[in-house]
């Protein structure tokens, strides 16, 4: 079995434990040139990744009054953040391999503009890119920067529907497989009958028009989904192709993939219509002592006071005006309700405390998930967390841009080469033929996008 690997970045100079920018060896600080980019997605594709992953939003760290952390400032937690679309076409210049996807929110974009984004990126790509849907994070502060009141959660997806029905009716429904042409000698760019409007009508967002292009290699970008709520779920088994899990404890990890597994055959889909990845640090050393050492040096760029900007970005909630070493207490928030979710457990009534919250945020980072040790041992925790949870493979945490990837391509690929996880062979084609060979490059039938498909003439 070839697992899949994804790269997760931002575009910002940290990685995802601490303030990493300031380490010596960290390159990140170039995060706004393109030879960093390039650099690092051509050194993704040589080391036999399937994709490189960018999150983003809008959202920065702010206070529950609305202002900025002036800490976020200071050690550029999650600001500045730039925007990631706009390097797609130099990265797939500068690879012939690699998939790129990309992070766009159902609130802040409008669904005619996504659609034509994408499968403009489909074409200059060659089939190699992606849309991570979220209804966005950091939503308080992304709201106001807009000048808009925050949608409660639910109701963000809800809108959501609204918003992927539109760009799947106009990336599948609009153009007929034969509609171009493209002939000089008769003057037919495009056959008018097989072109169409779509139209749709929903609660929220309405469209009636003509996609603005010919599709594209894939028609609709894979689709990745990363939400962890009753709704995400609910969202992903309908729409997802793919699913970011967020890493931890792995009876949750287990418990989720299974859940949305069994939502989407209950929506008609088959159990392995979705591929799922778990988000993940590999502190991967030549022997045992060099990776503790490297771990070690790791929480050395890691505070309790970075850690508290990062939860309160993330769910609004400033863990430190809390008592610390009091149970947490019942709380609700309509930003990140499953970081909340995670640290309450219903089912046992076992409640952590705001300073274990904290430690754990400031050591593992936003996903929780951390393999340690040799080739040969993190190899060994890889195969082991596979077979327990159902998870397909992995979102590679970066700490620093570089060496993580130095790491984890020197020393550990080859040894995952060697068990099989890892197939040297795989070669290029669109990203959904990479993750789904047996799909092909076009949605399969089973997805809801299908049956918006021109018909075939009779």
């Amino acid at each position: 079995m070839s697992i899949i690997l994804g790269a997760f970045q931002t575009m910002n100079p940290n990685g995802t434990v601490g303030v990493s920018w300031r380490h010596p060896e960290n390159t990140s600080l170039g995060f706004l040139t393109l030879d960093y980019w390039t650099r690092l997605a051509r050194q993704l594709e040589e080391g036999h990744f399937d994709f490189l992953f960018f999150a983003d939003s809008y959202g920065y760290p702010t206070t529950p009054d609305g202002q900025t952390i002036d800490q976020a400032l200071v050690d550029a937690t999650n600001l500045p953040l730039a925007d990631p679309i706009t390097v797609v076409s130099a990265l797939a210049a500068a690879t012939t391999r690699l998939g790129l996807v990309v992070t766009s929110s159902t609130q802040v974009e409008r669904p005619p503009a996504v659609a034509r984004r994408y499968g403009t990126l489909d074409h200059l790509t060659g089939g190699r890119i992606g849309w991570n849907v979220v209804t966005g994070a950091a939503q308080a502060s992304s709201a106001a920067l807009f000048g808009e009141e925050m949608v409660l959660h639910d109701r963000r997806y809800a809108q959501a529907e609204d918003h992927i029905s539109i760009c799947l009716k106009l990336w599948e429904g609009s153009w007929a497989d034969d509609a171009l042409v493209a002939d000089k000698e008769s003057g037919v760019y495009a056959r008018p009958e097989r072109v169409r409007q779509i139209e749709h009508k929903g609660e929220f967002l309405s469209a009636k028009g003509t996609y603005g292009l010919p599709p594209g290699p894939q028609r609709s970008p894979l689709i990745l989904q990363a939400g962890a709520s009753r709704a995400g779920r609910d969202f992903a088994a309908t729409y997802a192709e793919m699913v970011f899990i967020g890493g931890g404890d792995t009876e949750e990890i287990k418990a989720q993939i299974a859940d949305i597994r069994e939502r989407a055959v209950r929506g008609g889909r088959g159990a392995q219509a979705i591929k799922f990845v778990a988000g993940a640090h590999f502190i991967v050393g030549a022997d045992a002592a060099e990776a503790a050492g490297k771990r070690a040096q790791m929480l050395e760029f890691a505070t309790l006071e970075n850690a508290a900007t990062t939860y309160a970005w993330l769910t609004g909630i400033d863990l430190t005006g809390l008592p610390q070493d009091e149970p947490l207490p019942d709380l609700h928030t309509e930003m990140g309700q499953s970081a909340l979710d995670r640290f309450l457990n219903p089912a046992t009534g076992l409640r952590r405390t705001p300073r274990e919250i904290l430690t754990e945020f400031r050591d593992n980072g936003l996903n929780g998930t951390v393999f340690i040790g040799d080739a040969t041992a993190v190899a060994d925790q890889v195969e082991a967390f596979l077979e327990y949870t159902g998870a397909d493979g992995f979102l590679v945490q970066p700490h620093i841009t570089p060496g993580t990837y130095d790491d984890f391509i020197g020393h550990l690929v080859p040894e995952l080469v060697r068990r099989g996880l890892v197939d040297e062979a795989k070669g290029g084609g669109t990203l959904r033929s990479r993750v789904f060979p047996e799909h092909g490059d076009h949605l399969p039938e089973h997805h809801v996008g299908a049956s918006f498909r021109v018909p075939r003439e009779a």
